[in-house]
């Protein structure tokens, strides 16, 4: 599947490290290779090589041969390993040599740290759970100046429901926070009980949803993420208020394509005034958006939503 980028190439699939062989990867890669033809080509990042050559920026592949930047480049690169110094160069280099990226530089960047899309999601009075996190400051002195209880602990950095773990109180974080990892920090966020063991995914395409289901972990787990067992429903329409909420996070953090994680809440949530979604019944409260969203088979409409939004791109 994946190539050097040929002359005739002006879309190019970016692969980064830990997707390319997967479902989502596969199935994107042979829509968009039926719908373009030669102006598609899958391009590892392993593959390209970043120059400034006579006071221009250039791309070369590994033969050192010069190549031309892509009119559109859809991003699979995995939040989880991003790099400063790798990926994320890369995406500099192309957006200054006037590739648009799906997403962009800066969506992507904020949906790789879990607080920072907290961050702009609560700027734009979206629901999102009580949250505490640190900096230099240690687990455990994070932990000992006050955190939600009982306490849903994750990562700044994670996928697929991993590095996440229930907490009923401080004092057992407390007893944990020296098996931690420290490489990055941790979030200690409010544990939403109503929605212990499902959540709503919700994928959102130029703006508008194309696909909903809800997910359910198996044996009582916290985590519902398909990636650790947990099984889907789809259920697009189902709620409406969801929906609309997904969009608007989508809107905020300036995503083209996204998969928003919402969580249920018991009775209403606190909606922003005048948010129509408040009227319908239904509560919800923002957990997480990816970037790098993956999907299945029972998600059909999502593939051939992304090539029309590549399509209206490229014309």
């Amino acid at each position: 599947m994946a190539a050097d980028p040929s002359p005739e190439a002006d879309l190019w699939l970016l692969l980064g490290p830990f997707v390319r062989d997967t479902p989502t990867t596969h199935r994107l890669a042979a829509a968009l290779a039926e719908a373009f033809g030669p102006r598609f080509a899958a391009v590892p990042t392993d593959r390209l090589l970043l120059g400034v050559t006579g006071g221009e920026l250039t791309l070369h592949d590994l033969t050192g041969r010069r190549i031309e930047p892509p009119r559109v480049a859809v991003l699979r690169l995995a939040t989880t390993s991003l790099s400063m110094d790798r990926e994320v160069t890369l995406m500099r280099q192309l957006e200054a040599l006037g590739t648009e990226l799906v997403n962009p530089m800066d969506a992507t960047l904020t949906c790789v740290n879990k607080f920072w899309q907290l961050q702009r999601l609560a700027e734009a009075g979206l629901p999102v759970p009580d949250t505490r996190t640190h900096t230099d400051a240690r687990p455990g002195r994070a932990v000992a100046a006050g955190i939600p209880e009982p306490c849903v602990v994750k990562s700044v950095r994670g996928s697929g429901g991993r590095r996440v773990f229930l907490a009923p109180d401080a004092a057992t974080v407390a007893d944990l926070q020296g098996s931690l990892r420290t490489d990055v920090p941790f979030l200690f966020q409010r544990y939403v009980r109503h929605s212990h063991g499902r959540d709503l995914r919700v994928i959102v395409v130029d703006g508008r949803v194309v696909a909903a289901g809800e997910r359910r972990a198996p044996d009582g787990r916290l985590q519902s993420n398909t990636a650790i067992g947990g099984v889907i429903e789809p259920c697009l329409g189902r709620y409406p208020a969801a929906e609309q909420l997904a969009v608007r996070a989508a809107e905020r953090l300036g995503l083209v394509f996204c998969g928003v994680d919402l969580l249920f809440e018991e009775g209403r949530a606190a909606t922003p005034e005048g948010d129509a979604s408040a009227a319908e019944g239904e509560a919800f409260t923002v957990c997480e958006v990816n970037a790098n969203a993956a999907w299945g088979d029972r998600m059909p409409d999502v593939t051939p939503a992304l090539v029309a939004a590549i399509t209206k791109r490229l014309t």
